[in-house]
């Protein structure tokens, strides 16, 4: 496999970019790869590399790279403008799309990243309960600002770093937390903080600790507790909105938050992030309530129009039902491969997502943490040498899309039983 291009690009920006890169988890060793183009189901290295992706710039792109109906609408929105700074009917269109998918969100506010989102989220809930405090997940990644670089999963989690430096002390004192799958924890610590917590905020499904699923009724249990305890549950559905589900995980499983943050597949891959739940939480937003959110590119036309045309695309092409079946075909081959050699990983998966472990599958962050990314890299290598690109890190999520194949499932499960 030839990297000299992508080998001398990295030296050139080392210079320029911390670690070389915009976003951490981008960067592995010895250097990544530069993509030249994406389509479809693969990605083009400068070197003349091709692979198929299974990262999909981490789970925007449920239609694979450059799909046509949404490549064109993008296009037709370029010719009438790209930015306006006032209000425009797809504003309207695409909220009652996303209401009909998710009830929920009663009502909504357009931002430009997740991580704006899950912010905007957490100030709401503090206006509208008039409390400080918040719970999270240890190992959940719900963006990369202060009140949840705490335990962060995704980067932090790959580079060793989950407390940030350059987060007050005073500031995260406010943030408790607790283990995944385990209600006696969430209870204990809501009834050791009564009256004080604002929220819980979680990933129903969480994807940045590598793949972990929630145990049989844990979702609604957590529903029952923070309900029982007059605290606001939040969905960070920034993953699995319109991925598990085109409700996401609250469809999936039956459980109603009260707020929702959606991102990724709601853009298709332009910036965008969208925070909703009941309208008396949601009235409390400004200009019509006392919490401040603001951002100029917030409901931008282009970002609108690239994720009401996939959203749209999946309601007429069948989509999540599509994905789900060929994922499946795809982890019952890798399950096979690893059971013939009797390598010491596992696989799990979950609609169109999958991951495989190396050791044994994890139910929280304290077990993620036992798997061996030392091998899982290695393992990385090897399969981008047999043309496969996962994403470089054990505490990541692939994700199958629209775009993928039969094909490109056979010679995946090949790659596997040749890298394993």
């Amino acid at each position: 496999m030839k990297l000299e291009r992508s080998r001398s690009l990295y030296s050139v920006a080392l210079k320029l970019f911390p670690g070389g890169v915009s976003s951490p988890v981008r960067a592995f060793k010895p250097h990544p790869f530069y993509t030249a183009k994406g389509e479809g189901s693969k990605l083009y290295d400068v070197d003349g590399n091709v692979y198929i992706d299974y990262c999909m710039a981490y789970g925007p792109l449920i239609l694979g790279h450059a799909n046509e109906a949404v490549k064109m609408a993008i296009q037709e929105q370029l010719e009438k403008g790209w930015l306006y700074g006032t209000p425009i009917e797809l504003e309207i269109e695409y909220a009652k799309l996303i209401q009909k998918h998710f009830p929920s969100m009663e009502m909504m506010r357009f931002v430009n990243t997740g991580s704006e989102a899950t912010m905007a989220a957490l100030r709401v809930a503090r206006g509208f309960t008039g409390r400080d405090k918040i719970v999270k997940v240890e190992g959940s990644f719900h963006g990369a600002h202060d009140a949840v670089l705490v335990k962060a999963g995704s980067g932090a989690t790959t580079h060793g770093v989950p407390n940030s430096a350059g987060v007050p002390a005073d500031f995260v004192k406010n943030t408790l937390q607790v283990p995944f799958n385990d209600t006696e924890a969430l209870a204990e610590v809501l009834e050791k903080n009564k009256n004080e917590v604002a929220a819980l905020i979680l990933e129903p499904v969480m994807g940045n600790s590598s793949l972990i699923i929630p145990e049989k009724d844990y979702l609604k249990e957590v529903r029952k507790i923070t309900a029982e305890n007059d605290v606001l549950l939040i969905f960070d559905e920034v993953i699995t909105g319109f991925r598990v589900s085109m409700g996401g995980a609250q469809e999936y499983y039956g459980v109603k938050p009260d707020l929702t943050t959606l991102g990724k597949i709601a853009g298709s891959g332009l910036p965008i992030g969208i925070f909703g739940g009941r309208k008396e939480i949601m009235e409390r937003v400004a200009p019509s309530g006392d919490v401040y959110q603001a951002g100029t590119f917030s409901g931008n036309p282009l970002s609108l129009t690239a994720g009401y045309s996939t959203v749209k695309f999946m309601e007429e092409n069948n989509v999540v039902e599509r994905v789900n079946s060929l994922t499946e075909k795809l982890v019952k081959g890798i399950r096979d491969v690893i059971e013939d050699r009797k390598a010491e990983c596992e696989v799990g998966s979950l609609a169109s997502m999958f991951c495989i472990y190396f050791g044994s599958t994890p139910r929280n962050y304290a077990e993620a943490l036992q798997l061996d990314k030392e091998r899982f890299m290695e393992f990385f290598w090897r399969m981008l040498e047999n043309g496969v690109f996962l994403p470089p890190s054990q505490y990541e999520t692939c994700f199958v899309s629209f775009a993928h194949t039969e094909e490109d499932v056979e010679k995946t499960v090949e790659a596997v039983s040749a890298s394993i």
